[in-house]
């Protein structure tokens, strides 16, 4: 195992804006495909300094080698992220999912079957930017792997440490965690805040209209990112990007802790 790309979690400083008490919030952080909690580590770190307890699972086929994402499936994934989510619930009061990619729709679907505080995703993976990449179950009975999707960033020095290549198999895969994810839209009723490059060679722009679309209307912020491009967690909006995310869920907490006393 790549030892980067090992599961990550943080214990939150006693003193941040997150605490509201020992233990008080939470949040379950979700990578990229290809990549592994390395490129989510920064947002992490910061939430943590904030304090916030942070989980951020490998999820299933990652950070060993490509051949291993070719044995898993959508389930593997949305099921790591719902355990990781009620593990979570069951010890702290105020629970957010979060991810980058791939990471930002399996939080909107847990989000979706979960009672979380709220959700904050990084360019979410609704839509595929590829037009091929659609018809990946298809393409991988010809041809085993693509070229790798890994280090979309303005930053030249930035490395996410995904993949060399990427397995049509795993694709497939995305494909059906993309469609769960926006059939399960409807169902979320706490804040999302969505972070969007506006230059992103990955994930195609609709992704962010269908999630517009889907969700009630009232519950979505969106912050476009001017200087990142796909990994923005590791890009020139990395700061941004922490300070946005701690200051929003620090308004929802604050919101419930005053429903709760009305």
């Amino acid at each position: 195992m790549d030892p980067l790309q090992r599961p990550m979690s943080l214990g939150g400083a006693p003193d941040g804006v997150l605490a509201r008490g020992h233990g008080s919030t939470a949040v379950a952080l979700f990578h990229g495909f290809t990549s592994g909690p390395f490129s989510v580590a920064p947002w992490a770190k910061a939430l943590a300094q904030a304090g916030a307890d942070v989980e951020v699972p490998l999820l299933p086929g990652h950070g060993t080698r490509w051949e291993d994402l070719e044995r898993v499936t959508a389930a593997d994934w949305r099921a790591t992220a719902r355990q990781t989510v009620d593990d979570l619930l069951a010890t702290h009061e105020h629970v957010f999912v979060a991810g980058l990619s791939m990471g930002g729709a399996l939080a909107l679907d847990a989000a979706a079957h979960r009672p979380v505080a709220g959700a904050v995703v990084v360019n979410p993976a609704l839509r595929f930017a590829s037009a091929a990449a659609p018809l990946a179950g298809l393409l991988r009975l010809a041809v085993r792997t693509a070229a790798p999707i890994a280090n979309d960033t303005v930053r030249p020095d930035a490395d996410e440490r995904a993949y060399p290549r990427t397995p049509l198999a795993g694709v497939r895969q995305i494909g059906a965690v993309q469609a769960a994810a926006r059939r399960a839209l409807p169902d979320i009723d706490s804040p999302v805040l969505a972070f969007r490059s506006t230059t992103d060679h990955v994930v195609a722009p609709s992704s962010m209209t269908t999630l517009g679309r889907g969700l009630e209307p009232g519950l979505l912020t969106v912050r476009p990112l001017y200087n990142s491009y796909h990994v923005a967690t590791l890009d020139w909006d990395a700061g941004l990007i922490h300070d946005e995310s701690i200051a929003f869920m620090s308004a929802t907490v604050d919101s419930r802790l005053r429903e709760g006393l009305s």
